[in-house]
């Protein structure tokens, strides 16, 4: 069927009220605290939902229907070690952030260890976020090129994709660049809603496709095991087990909510170390929904297509969700889908550029040049905003050639998050821990990830737990050895 004036009014107008709302958030800060963490005016619940808006990002909407229409429920563990993982950062990490005037994550790297430590963990962080960002930025060139084909037909599949991400990435830029913080946190409510409105949307539609319903659809797909959730085996190479969800999926959630910037940066925004808590959990909890949301999704695609179109087949699963859009759903609807699927790539774009570029200044340029003033340093914000958005825009258009884009994004985001983890979990956890220890440590813990990458299937829902272990482990043995030998070191 296709998109036709309709579908695209829905889409323009959205992209214009969007933008045009975040830019009502213009600040007139004049600290980096008041750009980078809103005053800590942000009330809880904002926070909470602007957490799952950046965590949750296109990827999910689109890569996690995937996931059950050619397999099964068994990603929804990684869910339940999403809630424990959260439990520990609010009881362990979130009190040490609470305790001075921090506006990154890495601050508290000086304080416990030194500078060298606060630049290694920055600038791993700047790295990893820029190239899994990259990927997630891709995603909206896949709904892009299938949604708007008719319109962009005439250009080659680069010319789509440069089109797609560059239009998106320049609105985000502009109220981003204008209102920091405070305009991240509230357009993700808004785009948070409109998603999750949208997904919802999609399980009535799927409802009313299939003959029978939501029962005939639960019918046909639980004899063929597409309902499982728990995967008890002891199979260490396998993805998604019970254990590898869960155990992975706390370390995974424990290194990306305690140690991630992106989303650090939101829970220093919050009036309270308390309200921080709050938020950080029911998060928590709202994710493993939407998880399961769009898995049901995908379930009611295997089982349209399966009665509609039996032969048909998908180069990508990414791609499923976005053609049913395009080609079934009603005009109007699949308009507002669309946009639905644009505000999740917004949101969390959003989040990217200002913790990237609040890393950029705080971390590093605000120590190199100390004496520089609050307006020099607010003016470099904001261009290091834009600098951060053109080097995003740069790896969306090379990630063009990865695989399936939920996974890649985790992957490359777990290769470092281990490392992250080891060398927070020294510090907080012990007393002996000394920076020289702690940077060893680091780098083992990064060598040892990079290894599982690059030369082992151990999956990626295992990498976290490897790569803090191996650093807290190195990192602690060491720090222990260099005080018996009577070395001073910084942290100690």
């Amino acid at each position: 069927m296709g998109l036709n004036a309709l579908d695209f009014l829905v889409i323009a107008a959205y992209l214009v009220a969007v933008t045009l709302f975040g830019l009502c958030f213009r600040t007139r800060e004049r600290t980096l605290r008041g750009y980078f963490l809103a005053g800590n005016r942000i009330p809880w619940l904002a926070i909470s939902i602007s957490i799952v808006a950046a965590e949750t990002s296109t990827l999910t909407i689109i890569s996690v229907p995937g996931m059950a229409f050619s397999g099964d429920f068994r990603f929804l563990q990684l869910g339940l070690g999403y809630i424990v993982g959260r439990v520990f950062v609010a009881l362990m990490l979130v009190p040490q952030y609470f305790r001075g005037e921090l506006v990154t994550a890495y601050q508290l790297m000086a304080r416990r260890f030194g500078e060298r430590m606060r630049a290694m963990t920055a600038g791993l962080f700047l790295l990893t976020r820029a190239a899994a960002e990259g990927v997630r930025v891709f995603a909206v060139a896949i709904v892009v090129r299938i949604a708007l084909g008719s319109v962009l037909g005439g250009m080659s599949s680069l010319g789509r994709d440069v089109a797609a991400i560059g239009i998106v990435t320049a609105l985000t830029l502009a109220y981003t660049f204008e209102g920091g913080m405070a305009a991240v946190i509230w357009t993700d409510v808004v785009q948070l809603s409109l998603y999750v409105a949208g997904a919802v949307l999609a399980v009535f539609t799927l409802g009313h496709g299939v003959a029978g319903g939501w029962s005939a659809i639960a019918g046909a797909a639980a004899p063929l095991g597409k309902l499982q959730v728990f995967d008890w085996s002891l199979r260490w190479s396998d993805t998604y087990t019970f254990w590898a969800g869960v155990i992975g999926g706390a370390f995974l959630t424990t290194a990306s909510h305690g140690t991630d910037q992106l989303i650090v940066q939101r829970l220093l925004a919050a009036r309270s170390e308390r309200e921080a808590k709050g938020a950080l959990i029911a998060s928590g909890v709202a994710v493993f929904a939407m998880f399961a949301l769009f898995l049901a999704i995908g379930t009611g695609l295997w089982a349209y297509y399966r009665a509609e179109a039996p032969g048909v087949v998908f180069a990508r699963t990414d791609a499923v969700f976005p053609t049913y859009i395009a080609a079934r759903m009603r005009h109007g609807l699949a308009g507002l889908m669309v946009a639905a699927i644009l505000a999740a790539a917004m949101s969390n774009l959003s989040a990217a550029l200002n913790s990237l570029s609040s890393t950029s200044v705080v971390d590093f340029y605000a120590r190199w040049f100390s004496e520089a003033s609050e307006a020099r340093r607010l003016r470099l914000s904001r261009a290091l905003t834009g600098m951060w958005a053109v080097v995003l825009f740069a790896l969306a258009i090379a990630a063009r050639h990865g695989g399936t884009v939920l996974e890649m994004g985790l992957s490359i985001a777990s290769v470092a998050y281990g490392a992250l983890l080891g060398v927070f979990l020294l510090g907080v956890l012990t007393r002996r821990a000394t920076e020289r220890g702690a940077l060893v440590g680091m780098l083992c813990g990064l060598a040892v990830n990079v290894g599982c990458w690059v030369g082992t299937r151990i999956p990626y829902t295992w990498w976290v737990v490897v790569g803090s272990a191996v650093t807290f482990a190195v990192g602690y043995a060491v720090s222990c050895a260099l005080n018996r030998r009577g070395f001073v070191v910084t942290g100690d």
